[in-house]
């Protein structure tokens, strides 16, 4: 899958709101976490910078606990 609402990595929704035009104007649950670098580096570079890792990919499903981000609930697949 290669378009702006599916992760990369696994082909899953990434829940970006700003990939979404309903929700372009929220704040994407990735401005409130710490992506590890290592995490981007592992991915191929034709597929980086072209759309958000899902939440599980990024390894930040921890730190989205308990803040109310839709991207704390799994992603339909």
């Amino acid at each position: 899958m290669n378009d702006s609402q599916h992760c990369p990595a696994c082909g899953a929704l990434n829940q970006c709101s700003l990939a979404d035009a309903r929700s372009a104007t929220q704040a994407c649950w990735c401005y409130g976490v710490t992506i590890d670098p290592a995490v981007l580096q592992a991915l191929p570079a034709e597929l980086r910078d072209k759309a958000c890792l899902c939440p599980r990919c990024a390894a930040v499903e921890d730190q989205l606990v308990g803040t109310g981000s839709p991207a704390n609930k799994p992603a339909p697949l």
